[in-house]
């Protein structure tokens, strides 16, 4: 591949806002963006490179809606590309979005472009709980408000029947799976998450724009109780995503003669690998394990086909919950500390919905440009539905990603109606808690004999029919999953037996 192909990271910046959620102090999410996009364009180093910018794409923001943020992008930095968009909801989006502006650099289509998003959440709450109508204080109105809900983007109608939707139920359920799956018990399993996400807390310390920079141990964050919750068995509040922040970020990426023709420094210079996509059914309930990810296991395989994991400098992995990133290391064959990575996870780096991996993107570049070899950056969308994975590298590569993501197939077993009475064995669940700590509704996946699938959830409010699902017994943790127990159907809810 000649230079003028050869696709290159050669701007990062992000940005943080309104950490203290003052009234006073919000800003709304296109600002940010814009200060973000400020920040690659400084961080770049080559005056004029954004005003030549072709191709701009942005990630969709969900605190506020915007026509085309991409254009207002455009305007700002003096450039008119030919090539504009916005994408769908999805934390996957960045990585996917860098492979296609790299794709379109190697074949021609392209010599500068600019990816950016961000979230201000914690503005828009602010104001809210003040009384205060964004667009009062200046926010825009084209065409302004939160983007419009579907609210049949939370699953199918199977998984709503079941209350098995919202990311906070549905990962839990995976997290449940594997564990057993793995062999680990439920004490070992909360150990390693906790580490995990103790990890990444020590990571957020040393980034500037983490939203929560305050280091905790692994036993802080596994242990629940006041300002650190259960939400959904296994998770304490600490080990969830935190998308109530004021975050953005941006990175230019250009042709290698194109930035040098820019004047661009060469110790800006981040090569971009390539990498690969891959997407599973939409419908959890029509997957052929809880246990695993098929299409992030295409997404990796095919991207680090021929690469020593054990030997890249930085691996960075979505962690909007620790199954995640867990999930990554078991198939990379990494040990779970070594998917820390350099951003801070979601938990305490803050969780900006689907922009926290260009956030990762920054930190890669600058860990890259810092020290030198090569890196993994991933990310996630959906319920572990959608995955783009890609390799960076300060060393000059050649291009070989692909662009288009692939379409995972896979037998599942029929999902059928929860009988009247049956005995079946608990395939994945979890326990959602209220906020005073009490279980509030359990959620259930299991087989019956003959192989077929069940899922449905307890009463909602009942805490007697949630804790026959729990973990928690008497003060002990006790593993549920691979167990019998005996369902009942009652007014569209299940019923378990509660185990001695």
């Amino acid at each position: 591949m000649t230079n003028e192909r050869t696709p290159v990271l050669v701007g990062a910046g992000q940005v943080l806002g309104n950490r203290a959620r003052e009234v006073s102090a919000a800003r709304e999410p296109a600002e940010l963006v814009l200060a973000a996009v400020d920040a690659a364009a400084a961080d770049a180093g080559a005056p004029g490179l954004l005003a030549a910018a072709d191709t701009i794409t942005t990630v969709r923001t969900t605190s506020w809606a915007y026509a085309d943020l991409a254009g207002r992008i455009g305007a700002h930095v003096g450039a008119r590309p030919a090539h504009t968009g916005d994408t769908t909801v999805g934390g996957h989006w960045p990585a996917a979005l860098l492979e296609q502006a790299a794709a379109r650099i190697a074949c021609g289509e392209s010599r500068v472009a600019v990816i950016a998003g961000g979230e201000a959440m914690a503005s828009l709450n602010a104001l809210r709980a003040a009384g205060v109508d964004p667009v009062d204080a200046g926010w825009s109105t084209e065409p302004g408000g939160p983007p419009a809900f579907d609210p049949d983007e939370l699953g199918s109608p199977a998984m709503q029947a079941a209350g098995i939707v919202l990311p906070a139920r549905v990962y839990p359920l995976f997290h449940s799976a594997h564990r057993h799956a793995a062999g680990l018990s439920p004490a070992a399993s909360i150990a390693r998450s906790a580490g995990l996400c103790a990890a990444f807390t020590e990571v957020a310390a040393t980034n500037p724009v983490a939203w929560n920079p305050t280091v905790r141990s692994a036993a802080e964050i596994a242990e629940p109780g006041p300002g650190n919750r259960m939400v959904c068995e296994p998770y304490t509040l600490a080990q969830n995503a935190m998308p109530f922040v004021d975050q953005a970020a941006a990175v230019v990426v250009t042709s290698l003669a194109a930035a040098r023709a820019h004047g661009v420094p060469e110790d800006r210079i981040v090569y971009v690998e390539g990498g690969a996509g891959a997407r599973d059914t939409a419908d959890v309930l029509a997957r052929p394990s809880f246990a695993t990810s098929a299409a992030l296991a295409d997404a990796l395989d095919r991207t680090a086909a021929g690469v020593d994991a054990t030997r890249l400098e930085v691996v960075d992995v979505y962690s909007c919950f620790p199954i995640v990133p867990e999930l990554v290391a078991e198939h990379l064959g990494l040990p779970v500390a070594a998917v820390a990575g350099v951003t801070g996870g979601h938990n305490a780096f803050g969780g900006p919905l689907s922009t926290y991996t260009l956030h990762a993107l920054v930190a890669v570049t600058q860990r890259l440009r810092a020290g030198g070899g090569r890196a993994l950056v991933h990310g996630n969308g959906g319920y572990l539905t959608h995955q783009h994975a890609l390799l960076l590298s300060r060393d000059p590569v050649v291009y070989r990603g692909d662009p288009q993501p692939r379409t995972v197939t896979g037998v599942a077993p029929p999902l059928v109606p929860v009988p009247d009475i049956a005995e079946v064995t608990v395939e994945a669940a979890t326990v959602e808690h209220s906020r005073d700590g009490a279980p509030k509704q359990g959620f259930l996946v299991a087989r019956l004999a003959d192989g077929s699938r069940i899922a449905g959830c307890t009463p909602p409010g009942d805490p007697d029919a949630a804790r026959a699902l729990s973990l928690y017994r008497a003060g002990e943790l006790r593993e549920i999953v691979g167990t019998r127990v005996r369902v009942t159907r009652k007014n569209g809810h299940v019923l378990v037996e509660a185990q001695p």
